[in-house]
């Protein structure tokens, strides 16, 4: 068993594939599991090489066989110049693969079947809670075509500025929701003098009213009790219409997938997100869609998406996301390399450049064909990116927003995830985390660190998607999870 893996020829350090001992493999002091230690002498100022790109500078003189990690690297924003449509790989077209999913009168295609009670502001989110959980188990045995009711509550809606970008990611936010393929019927749920204004955004969005699309106000029913009992009195209307909702067999070019990383560790890079980037990859194939998003952790990454961009315009959206973000942390005292949390620097990860440049190879190797604003529908087919934070949950709900119908998230650290009403597929980077949180994990990419291929475990990720988006449960379904994880970004003041 090798103790060191190089990711590249150019790289000049390698990550310890088990603690190494001093004395083991040149170490001169020990480098945790995880880590980095320099293949060679750094020179003071010199840059730190990973993935054949720059991670980061040495503090100081770095000998050979040093362990290199916060106390003797450091991050530089990044100067790139950025190449467009240089580096374009399409895929081979195919439409062989299908799943059995729900063909909406929109033409759109679900993976799941549920009734959503959507809050305006957090105002009503007690009474949108307790519309829910009044549809117990018991109740909704009745209507086994629906997987739930579940209540999207957030933690804004007023005291916010009525145009400009956070109201407007709000919006379209609630309307990502209101008319998503997994959302048989949406009751929204408001308190009446909120900023956020239900009408307005029925209005802006064309929504109209009918029996699976309502919106109660609790001013206007006069009190929470009331609007309660008008909430249930809906719903339960809504139930035996969404239960005649049945599974037919669709394209995989109707999927919509997310892909998200969470909890990241030195090896997010090297296996799960790789193999998620081939199971992307084979989804583009067929036609489908994978959505990259948390501008944050590709930054310093963003220079090898530009050159898969399929021309110029599509490359300088990026690049203007990018720069919002490097405006964004400036003008709130902050650093675009704040980003790595404890725990991701604590499984080897250093800088967000290190970071980025793994988080990237969850996209893949296709053409980038759009880039979108948060929550903002997504209309391209290919691999995309959608502007959001590092934050998984505001991200996810973006995601959800624009469109995605599954979700797939890699982990080194171990997250407990879920996002309804979208299932999610959990990636394990490593197996001594995957046997520890095996029941929150659907899939062990450790096995690429032990022999198996990239390609192999991108193909076990795809038919795995496949089967999810049929029906089969993942590990965060069946341990409930996701009604607490819908959280819209909360772009500026609160007054």
């Amino acid at each position: 068993m090798p103790q060191t893996i190089r990711l590249d020829p150019a790289d000049n350090v390698v990550t310890a594939l088990h603690p190494l001992e001093v004395g083991t493999k040149g170490a001169i002091e020990l480098i945790p599991r995880g880590h980095k230690m320099a293949a060679q002498a750094i020179a003071q100022g010199q840059p730190v090489l990973k993935y054949a790109q720059v991670i980061g500078y040495a503090t100081y003189d770095i000998p050979q066989g040093a362990h290199i990690h916060t106390h003797n690297l450091t991050f530089r924003a990044t100067g790139q110049r950025y190449e467009f449509a240089t580096n374009l790989r399409p895929v081979e077209q195919s439409t062989e693969d299908s799943f059995q999913g729900y063909r909406r009168e929109s033409g759109r295609v679900g993976t799941r079947n549920f009734i959503a009670v959507l809050t305006s502001v957090n105002c009503s989110a007690t009474a949108a809670r307790m519309i829910a959980s009044h549809f117990t188990p018991d109740i909704l045995a009745a209507y086994p075509n629906v997987d739930g009711v579940t209540a999207f509550v957030h933690g804004t809606g007023c005291g916010m500025a009525g145009d400009g970008e956070g109201f407007e990611a709000l919006q379209r936010v609630m309307w990502g929701y209101a008319r998503h393929p997994n959302v048989a019927g949406c009751l929204m749920v408001g308190l009446g003098c909120e900023m956020n204004q239900i009408d307005w955004l029925m209005e802006a969005y064309g929504l109209t009213p009918g029996p699976l699309f309502q919106a109660i106000n609790i001013q206007d029913v006069a009190g929470l009790r009331r609007t309660v009992e008008l909430g249930i009195e809906k719903i339960t209307a809504m139930l035996p219409l969404a239960n005649q909702a049945q599974r037919t067999t669709c394209p995989a070019s109707e999927l919509m997938v997310a892909l998200q990383c969470g909890g990241s560790d030195a090896w997010s890079g090297v296996t799960a997100n790789p193999a998620l980037g081939h199971a992307c990859d084979l989804l583009v194939a067929q036609g489908g869609t994978g959505v990259l998003a948390e501008t944050p952790e590709i930054y310093g990454a963003e220079h090898l998406l530009t050159a898969r961009a399929i021309n110029r315009a599509v490359g300088e959206k990026l690049i203007d996301r990018i720069k919002w973000w490097e405006d964004y942390t400036a003008r709130n005292r902050g650093s675009m390399d704040n980003n790595p949390s404890p725990g991701n620097k604590k499984g080897g990860l250093t800088t967000i450049l290190e970071k980025s440049l793994g988080a990237a190879a969850k996209g893949g190797t296709t053409p980038l064909t759009g880039v979108y604003k948060y929550a903002e529908p997504i209309t391209a087919k290919g691999f995309t990116f959608m502007d959001s934070p590092g934050y998984d949950p505001a991200s996810v709900t973006g995601q959800i927003a624009s469109g995605c119908n599954l979700i797939t998230f890699t982990t080194g650290r171990g997250s407990a995830f879920g996002a309804k009403p979208v299932p999610s597929l959990k990636i394990a980077t490593n197996t001594m985390m995957f046997d520890r949180m095996t029941e929150d994990m659907d899939i062990n990419a450790g096995t690429i660190l032990t022999g198996e291929s990239v390609e192999a475990k991108g193909r076990e990720i795809y038919q795995a998607l496949l089967r999810v988006a049929s029906g089969v449960q993942t590990k965060s379904e069946a341990q409930g999870l996701g009604d607490y994880e819908f959280v819209p970004w909360q772009i500026g003041a609160v007054m």
